[in-house]
């Protein structure tokens, strides 16, 4: 036994191969899975293209700016000294890497943090974080090369879970990501975050970086652990093209799309695929500048990553980076604005708001984008409107203290929210989403995306009930704008990450993919895919607007 757990019910151990199938026979024994390795998934305009600059305004005592709200980064350390993150606001450090220090000599991690919580010091506040008055967690998972385990992951969420209370930890940023195989269901990764959400923490992953192959086409199915977790927000990466408005925003490249396909095999030796519908909501991730650790690897190995402030002042280096481990922190800040304006809002609550004010982006379907672009502005003005005092509430129960104007204005363009949730197999609509308490937004082990259509039109799950005025939305938003008719789900020539050819495959309602067995049309035994473990997809990605992911 390597690792024991406090909140996971889990061990890491190191056995010889001969005895696994002895040791999966013991009725004691739930699921084993391997300790895979991690990896990452890897502008100052951002508070001004996600409206955050106007949400600090929104607060009743004071700015929304995260403050006392707690930051767990499961990353590759943090550089404390950096003048964008002094002021103390790095309240405690561990680290699991077995390397005995807290660091981060990789530079990924604090790139990161900064994302989430740096304050306006440098270049007069042109890069500063979502959240800059937020405490930041420094939970060391990733070693000095940028890579990790599965058991080191879980152990540093193990962790923020025990300490939750010591340092009001409410949300945790996991910027990294390893194959998904396994279903959510048995996922070692997956099972810890549900514990993390279960105790009350919103944990922010990244999607990962694998939206495209080799060739450039692109390819479906390809999010990572724990990406699949569905108690998780799961953050794919816009690309704002470095312009405030949105009406140029897009999807990158390289951002992983849904569906999800880990599986389970069945005692017949058939796979049963997840197929739900991620990420959650997408958010700026291309091109991002925060915070350099001095002389970390990253820019050692890229020098161009290199971002020149005038100075060489080490506590004030700053690099440009590329990926869904950007936004994901973009994101993880925005909900310590949340929870500081609001903070009786569980965690199914918090990832409502994002989702239902988020705006879609037109021309990319909801596997590429899940509700949309992250819009701060809404979701902390729709946040400040809930409810506080909602104790054991019934269905139904009016929700908000008044109803919001749903509509955001950033850079001289306004939008309409897209008033939607993503479920396991769907998205739902109605103003009643926010107007009226749902079943689904319950604190006891029920989950955001419990609610499903049963043939009376009435969503539901297990007993979770959602109100009347709720739709189905007509299944699934297709890149032209449109939204399917029959809750079927159709794509013309995607590839998933296993091989499969999406080629006009159907989604039922069961979320069965109908081409999960079958290669469809004539290329059946020519189609193959090969990603780069780290998730580089070289030169390829040089001949697009994307910076290539690290």
């Amino acid at each position: 036994v390597t690792k024991g757990y406090t909140n996971v019910d889990a061990f890491s151990l190191k056995i010889p191969f001969r005895s696994l199938n002895t040791l999966a026979g013991k009725t004691e024994v739930r699921y084993i899975s391997l300790d895979r390795p991690t990896h990452l998934s890897g502008v100052g305009h951002l508070e001004l293209t996600t409206g955050a600059d106007q949400a600090r305004y929104y607060g009743t005592a004071g700015t929304i700016n995260g403050s006392g709200i707690g930051i767990a980064v499961l990353d590759s350390g943090i550089y404390a000294n950096h003048a964008s993150l002094t002021t103390a606001r790095v309240i405690a450090n561990v680290d699991f890497t077995g390397e005995g220090r807290i660091d981060d000599p990789y530079g990924h991690g604090t790139h990161v943090a900064s994302l989430a919580a740096s304050n306006s010091v440098i270049s007069s506040g042109a890069y500063t974080g979502m959240a800059p008055a937020a405490n930041l967690i420094n939970v060391r998972v990733l070693n000095s090369q940028g890579g990790g385990s599965s058991s080191a992951v879980i152990a540093g969420i193990d962790w923020c879970i025990s300490n939750k209370a010591s340092y009001n930890i409410r949300v945790m940023n996991i910027s990294l990501g390893t194959t998904a195989v396994d279903s959510y269901f048995y996922d070692p990764i997956c099972q810890a975050v549900r514990r993390a959400f279960n105790a009350g923490i919103v944990v922010c992953v990244a999607a990962g970086n694998f939206g495209k192959d080799a060739n450039g086409a692109k390819v479906y199915g390809g999010i990572h652990s724990p990406g699949i977790e569905p108690s998780a927000i799961t953050v794919g990466a816009a690309n704002t093209f470095g312009t405030n408005p949105r009406s140029d925003d897009g999807i990158t490249s390289y951002s992983s799309r849904g569906p999800t396909r880990g599986y389970y095999t069945d005692v017949s030796g058939v796979r049963h695929y997840d197929n739900m519908i991620k990420p959650d909501l997408v958010a700026p991730g291309n091109k991002l500048i925060a915070a350099k650790s001095p002389n970390n690897r990253l820019v050692t190995d890229n020098p161009t990553l290199n971002v020149s402030t005038g100075t060489t002042d080490p506590t004030r280096g700053m690099m440009r980076l590329s990926g869904t481990s950007m936004s994901s922190p973009v994101v993880a800040g925005t909900v310590a604005l949340l929870l500081q304006r609001n903070p009786t809002l569980t965690p199914n609550l918090v990832k409502a708001a994002l989702e239902y004010t988020a705006k879609p982006i037109a021309g990319y379907d909801n596997l590429e984008q899940g509700a949309g672009l992250l819009n701060v502005e809404g979701a902390v003005r729709l946040a400040g409107l809930i409810k506080q005092d909602l104790v054991n509430p019934t269905l139904g129960t009016s929700l908000l203290l008044s109803n919001p104007t749903q509509s955001t204005s950033i850079a001289s363009e306004t939008f309409a929210w897209g008033g939607g949730l993503v479920q396991r197999w769907n998205v739902i609509t109605g103003q009643n989403l926010v107007t009226l308490f749902q079943g689904i937004y319950q604190s006891d082990g029920v989950l955001l995306s419990d609610g499903v259509m049963c043939m009376d039109g009435v969503l539901s799950s297990d007993g979770v009930l959602l109100s009347d005025g709720v739709l189905l939305s007509d299944g699934v938003l297709l890149s032209d704008g449109t939204l399917l008719s029959s809750g079927t789900l159709s794509l013309s020539g995607g590839l998933l990450s296993d091989g499969v050819l999406l080629a006009d495959g159907v989604m039922a309602m069961d979320g069965v993919i109908l081409s999960d067995s079958v290669l469809q049309g004539t290329a059946a035994a020519a189609i193959a895919m090969s990603v780069p473990a780290n998730g580089d997809l070289g030169n390829a990605m040089a001949e697009v607007p994307d910076d290539v992911p690290l």
